[in-house]
């Protein structure tokens, strides 16, 4: 029989990706953003009638605004949650000075809930409680889900949303940049770009990367068609 180290199973027997750093939330979102949001744009004034130097400029314009956007929603997000878990980490800090009884008794019962057995549950209880970092520590991760020690780092969520952002809304006005720019190859780019970001996201997480290029052109599809609609309707003309 094979014997099994069971001491370090994080070294044998699997291991985890990051998922606290923020990077890959930001920097999907921001890849499917550039490419949804700058694939609908063009679509929108090409449909009107605009010639290809200002579905150019737009859509440059688009990039560099929905870039800087995005920067700054992920930097002001992921610091506000950062700065609400500093607060329930001082507001648990505050419970356990004030009644440390009544917190170790709380851990008590949910150790309890867990399966063990109340002698069980209360002496491990109590031996958490006898340092208080870690005591605050176990209570967030057991009422919250949330660790002080795994907070995402605002900056990385920006810069990766900011990049991230500016590849997806560059796909679409390559053509128009590069000077052969019609609306159909800046939707062929635009189509081509969603299918490799939808595949990729779905690689990383492990799912069927056909379902999930399939499913992010059908939202670029969705953004297209409701664009170009409109573009057709009111034309350059009439904006005019």
């Amino acid at each position: 029989m094979t014997e099994i180290n069971i001491s370090h199973p994080h070294e044998y027997d699997h291991s985890h990706a990051d998922v606290s750093s923020g990077w890959l939330r930001a920097t999907v979102f921001g890849a499917m953003d550039g490419l949804v949001s700058n694939l609908g744009l063009i679509a929108g004034i090409a449909a009107a009638g605009a010639p290809a130097g200002i579905v150019a400029i737009t859509g440059v314009s688009g990039l560099i605004a929905g870039a800087i956007s995005m920067a700054l929603g992920e930097f002001t997000s992921v610091r506000t949650a950062n700065e609400q878990l500093d607060k329930e980490v001082r507001t648990e800090i505050e419970a356990h000075t004030r009644n440390p009884k009544g917190e170790e008794a709380e851990l008590t019962r949910r150790f309890e809930r867990l399966g063990m057995d109340p002698e069980v549950a209360a002496t491990a209880a109590g031996q958490v409680h006898r340092n208080t970092d870690h005591a605050v520590r176990l209570h967030l991760m057991q009422e919250l889900g949330l660790s002080p020690e795994e907070k995402p780092s605002p900056w990385v969520a920006a810069v990766s949303s900011f990049l991230s952002f500016s590849v997806g809304a560059l796909i679409p006005i390559l053509p128009f940049i590069l000077g052969f720019g019609t609306l159909w190859s800046g939707l062929a780019f635009g189509g081509a770009g969603l299918l490799l970001a939808g595949g990729l996201a779905a690689r990383v997480t492990n799912r069927n990367w056909f379902a999930g290029s399939l499913r992010q052109l059908v939202f670029g599809g969705v953004a297209v068609v409701a664009t170009y609609s409109i573009g057709m309707l009111l034309g350059v003309s009439s904006l005019g």
